[in-house]
């Protein structure tokens, strides 16, 4: 730990500026979008808005980790293309085609490098990931030929719910079997089918994705080890939390599209914002105390000031979807969009603090250790092999960054 703080961040946080741009502008747009006043007011930021937030944001990010996973120079061009077509999605000047390009080349070389991670190790997870990043690849060349994200919605919900879920099982083998790959291929599989099915039929395609959807999220939270780690305390718990949270506003996206193709501004803002709010960034929350700290090499501590954006994300999601989308009252929309855009905001304020505060004081850490040791002996009480069993502040993460670089292996 001292000597990575020694060294400093790695040179992998370049790749985190355009992403970070990404983030803010996209949280611009969503202010426009919701008609209050917005700090930056570019021509045509709202109509980017939902690309900025999952292929230049979320996109960028995962990228970047498996860039960092592949540890070879061509892996960063995927990250490095992305970052730079959400970048080129925020300069008017510059023609939207151009970005739209970039972003078709970014998701193409993500895709690509499952090649050689697959290569490396033959195992059913990689294949959900690469099938995911191929059906982001398919989202953004749809995008490339028309204006509107009626088409592109469906294939970024593939994009992101497998690549979260398949990174979640791989380090999560050992609570969810060793089967538990395979199965996730299946339910990969039926919700690829069912996005080709709603090429030719919207409607059907709609109601086999909520029905694949609900499998997927029923099967993962009997398996995932958040079940057990949310009766713990400290950060075993607020991962939990986020993690189960995310969960359920999968299921509530699963729940909305069986009622068929979202036609309707409620039902298709519920849906969108249910998925790559609820479900990606309560992930993004739960992991990014151990995400950032393999791939930047610095030091992301815990605190229990993570709960305050985290329960200020589900307080949103709340008022937007019931207030706002299910009894059609547009204060509940707005105020819970701006709630949400806070929330966000103020992640992001309390991670870099607690990046600059550095690790806790020694007290901190022997308050954090108890609960420690309790969730390590229930786990032993119940027969698991603690060796193989991972730290309840460190559960599985749906980044895989300490797995597969040599700099994060233990």
């Amino acid at each position: 730990m001292s000597a990575r703080r020694r060294r400093g961040p790695s040179w992998r946080l370049i790749w985190i500026l355009p992403a970070g741009l990404s983030l803010l502008a996209g949280l611009d747009a969503a202010l426009l979008l919701l008609g209050v006043a917005a700090p930056v007011s570019a021509a045509r930021l709202p109509d980017v808005h939902g690309m900025l937030m999952v292929l230049g944001f979320v996109g960028t990010l995962i990228a970047l980790e498996r860039a960092t996973a592949l540890a070879k120079w061509y892996g960063f061009i995927a990250p490095g293309l992305l970052g730079l077509g959400g970048i080129a999605l925020l300069a008017d000047p510059v023609p939207l085609v151009v970005a739209k390009v970039l972003l078709v080349a970014g998701t193409a070389a993500f895709t690509l490098i499952y090649i050689p991670l697959w290569r490396r190790q033959y195992d059913a997870p990689l294949l959900v990931q690469l099938l995911g990043a191929g059906l982001g690849c398919a989202g953004a060349v749809i995008w490339l030929t028309q204006n509107t994200m009626d088409h592109v919605l469906p294939w970024l919900i593939g994009f992101v719910v497998l690549t979260i879920a398949a990174e979640r099982v791989e380090l999560a083998r050992i609570t969810m079997g060793p089967n538990a790959g395979n199965r996730l291929l299946v339910h990969a599989w039926t919700i690829a089918i069912a996005l080709i099915v709603g090429v030719v039929f919207p409607d059907a395609g709609a109601i086999l994705l909520g029905l694949a959807l609900l499998a997927m999220v029923a099967w993962l939270i009997v398996h995932d080890i958040a079940r057990r780690t949310i009766r713990a305390k400290g950060a075993a718990r607020y991962m939990a939390a986020c993690i189960l949270s995310g969960y359920v506003w999968l299921a509530i996206a699963g729940i909305a599209l069986l009622f068929g193709y979202p036609d309707a501004q409620p039902a298709y803002d519920a849906i969108v914002h249910a998925v790559f709010l609820g479900y990606t960034i309560s992930m993004i929350m739960a992991h990014a105390t151990t995400i950032l700290p393999a791939v930047l090499h610095i030091d992301l501590p815990y605190r229990a000031a993570f709960w305050v954006p985290a329960a200020l994300l589900q307080l949103s999601l709340v008022v937007r979807l019931w207030i706002g989308d299910g009894l059609a009252q547009p204060i509940g929309w707005q105020v819970g969009g701006v709630i949400g855009v806070i929330a966000l905001l103020l992640f992001v304020v309390t991670a870099v603090t607690s990046a600059i505060l550095g690790p806790p004081k020694k007290n901190e850490k022997k308050r954090d250790a108890a609960p420690a040791r309790a969730a390590a002996a229930a786990r032993s009480e119940r027969g698991r092999d603690a060796a193989s069993t991972t730290d309840p502040s460190r559960v599985p993460t749906t980044s895989r960054p300490a797995a597969d670089t040599p700099e994060g292996q233990e």
